[in-house]
């Protein structure tokens, strides 16, 4: 029994025994998406779990907050993107990237390694169709059953009708105000 199991006096078994794992969705057009994931896992993690994060869409050049944090808390997290854009010049590239994404994500799910997965701007590449979203929801309701206590969080806006109905939470982002809107530019430690 390791520190964190001894301290919340918690055994993995018992804990996948008891739980009912989750799909939920964090969507919508308001900032807090990611930021709601990250606080889950952070809650997760507290409690000894073991998480991981996929990020679709963010580049794999650029290093953001969470990742100094995550770091620290000992959680795994995989940048995969080329960098978002909505107006995107490279149509194929960016399918090959979602697909590559994907594969490590289902790889994570299949392994049985962790107790949840987040996969941050997923929604974004089925709203796009990179993915096919039946193809993604095929391969979600196999993991889950399989590993019935398993959570996973998808993240991003405009998420397909299919997936709002396959999962059991489903948040709804709404903007109301934005500093951007007021010319306030993305800032360290608020947005990456």
């Amino acid at each position: 029994m390791n520190s964190t199991e001894k301290k919340y006096k918690w055994r993995r078994e018992d804990y996948q025994e008891n739980t009912k794992g989750l799909l939920m969705v964090h969507t919508g057009d308001g900032k807090g998406k990611t930021t709601c994931a990250l606080g889950l896992m952070m809650r997760a993690v507290g409690r000894g779990l073991k998480c991981c994060m996929i990020q679709f869409m963010k580049s794999r050049n650029d290093r953001y907050g969470e990742h100094a944090s995550a770091e620290k808390l000992g959680i795994e997290v995989h940048t995969m993107g080329d960098g978002f854009t909505w107006d995107t010049k490279n149509p194929e590239q960016d399918r090959a990237t979602a697909r590559a994404t994907w594969s490590l994500c289902i790889e994570k799910m299949r392994s049985g390694d962790y107790d949840m997965l987040i996969f941050d701007e997923l929604v974004y590449v089925l709203s796009y169709n990179m993915l096919p979203v039946e193809e993604v929801l095929s391969e979600l309701r196999a993991v889950r059953a399989a590993q019935p206590a398993l959570h996973i969080v998808v993240t991003g806006r405009d998420a397909p009708p299919e997936l709002i109905q396959a999962a059991d939470l489903v948040t709804e982002m709404r903007d109301i105000k934005h500093p951007f809107n007021t010319g306030i530019r993305a800032q360290q430690g608020i947005e990456f």
